[in-house]
């Protein structure tokens, strides 16, 4: 199974993906019309599939990735460590749990705190 991610620059923001998940960068192609694709990969057999785009989608993510913070780990200290990687703080609500990011793109993903 993959998630198509559309991507202005796929390579960086595989990049930023396979070092936020502490994943790999797994192939790279390109369809028959040059379009260039980026595979990182995540558990099983399921990859995030970042796809060169020539435009921008406009508005909010239909869908995004809530990311738990590791075991251990602070979520604080997490959010520290995914904006060293080139995220960006949008929303912390005191009165919910996770905290709203933006990729390097401007991708919507939640960090939740640690179980």
């Amino acid at each position: 199974m993959a998630v198509a991610v559309d991507a202005r620059d796929p390579e960086t923001l595989a990049s930023f993906w396979a070092a936020a998940l502490d994943a790999e960068i797994v192939r790279r192609w390109q369809d028959a019309h040059g379009t260039p694709y980026v595979e990182v990969a995540l558990l099983g057999e399921t990859v995030l599939l970042f796809q060169a785009v020539a435009t921008p989608t406009e508005g909010k993510n239909r869908m995004h990735l809530d990311l738990a913070t590791p075991g251990g780990r602070d979520q604080r200290d997490e959010l520290g460590r995914l904006v060293a990687l080139g995220a960006t703080v949008l929303d912390v609500a005191p009165d919910h749990p996770w905290v709203v990011m933006a990729d390097p793109e401007g991708n919507e993903f939640c960090v939740l705190p640690a179980d």
